[in-house]
């Protein structure tokens, strides 16, 4: 029967003779306060006299179950020990009663890896836990098929990690599941003489070889719609812009990667004239009169699109108003956020702020 080391022996030889020793002469030596130290101990033959004690102890067992005395400053040996089993992986709570394994504490071979793993499931379940978050960086590729047999699954990926997951619990799993959703925004940039910036992309469908759009793009990880929008211009035709509104967004599923998605159409002043292609995904960009535009055939064809222009031409006429952004902070996480809302100026349609 396996016994915890700091269970109470009555055999009078035991392989814990030589810790004891040690443990004396430490808790003389005044100059070893406020240090650590690791209990060692010598393996001893097996003894008839020692019945009710260990009779022979592993430097494998010796390694699972290494444990530090603390020493306090003040009265040399404290009377109360410091356990931690090493095969439980270095990891910490979560705010949902949860785990999340920490990356840069797991061991590097596979097989005390497999072990560990198994035995911090089992510890975490006594312990009543939930969910267990494992990010297993790109140079610890080879701990993912462990971790898939232990019955860890599938998070979500990045270039640096691979997230997996494990719930704990009989039931259905509530842990959150990976990003639904890609954001992308248009911007409809119109200048003084009615004229629309267009582009024509240089990777497209044969359909849409000569159809003059909007400067599109996708959000990245962290930017605003109204930041994100302006550099996407910005990118693709060299075009400074200020940010008006948000006059329409689309939401569409089972698109890029069978994800959902949210496309914002945006309305964008220009601060500049001079066009710069992006020679990278841009085939031509230019200033297309307003009335030109709206004759594309794909434009009048499409309900989509022409809804989406009929919106943009009803904001500048001021008979419709977009969504303008607003910098706000809730108090439920202290968080600077973006809300999206209109402004009408009393019972005139006149949005405010034009």
């Amino acid at each position: 029967m396996e016994m915890s080391l700091l269970e109470p022996r009555t055999a009078v030889s035991s392989p814990f003779s030589s810790l004891k020793h040690q443990v004396e002469r430490f808790s003389r030596c005044s100059s070893c306060k406020g240090r650590f130290f690791r209990a060692s101990y010598s393996r001893v033959p097996n003894k008839a006299s020692c019945s009710g004690g260990v009779s022979s102890i592993s430097q494998e067992k010796l390694a699972a179950e290494a444990f530090t005395h603390k020493i306090n400053g003040t009265n040399g040996l404290s009377s109360k020990l410091f356990s931690r089993d090493s095969r439980l992986l270095d990891a910490a709570d979560d705010q949902y009663d949860g785990i999340v394994i920490d990356p840069n504490g797991l061991p590097s071979n596979p097989i005390v890896f497999s072990s560990n793993l198994r035995f911090s499931l089992s510890h975490w379940k006594k312990k009543g836990k939930k969910g267990v978050w494992l990010k297993l960086l790109v140079e610890q590729s080879e701990l993912v098929p462990i971790a898939i047999k232990a019955g860890f699954q599938y998070h979500h990926a990045e270039p640096g990690y691979l997230m997996l997951t494990y719930w704990i619990p009989d039931g259905p799993c509530m842990l959150p599941a990976n990003a639904s959703h890609h954001v992308g925004v248009g911007g409809f940039v119109i200048n003084d003489k009615n004229e629309v910036l267009v582009v024509q992309e240089k990777y497209c469908s044969p359909q849409f070889t000569n159809f003059w759009k909007i400067p599109t793009g996708f959000i990245v990880e962290k930017e605003e719609i109204y930041t994100g929008v302006a550099r996407e211009v910005k990118e693709e035709t060299g075009i400074d812009t200020e940010f008006v509104e948000v006059i329409a967004f689309r939401h569409a599923h089972n698109i890029a990667f069978e994800k959902s998605d949210l496309f914002f159409v945006c309305m964008l002043r220009p601060l500049s004239t001079q066009i710069i292609v992006d020679d990278f995904e841009i085939q031509a960009a230019k200033w297309m009169p307003l009335a030109e535009f709206v004759e594309q055939s794909h434009v009048k064809e499409d309900v989509m699109f022409k809804k989406i222009i009929d919106i943009c031409i009803a904001r500048l006429d001021k008979y419709y108003c977009g969504l303008n952004v607003h910098q706000l902070v809730s108090k439920f996480d202290g968080k600077l956020s973006s809300l999206y809302y209109n402004i009408v100026d009393g019972e005139d349609l006149n949005c405010a702020g034009n």
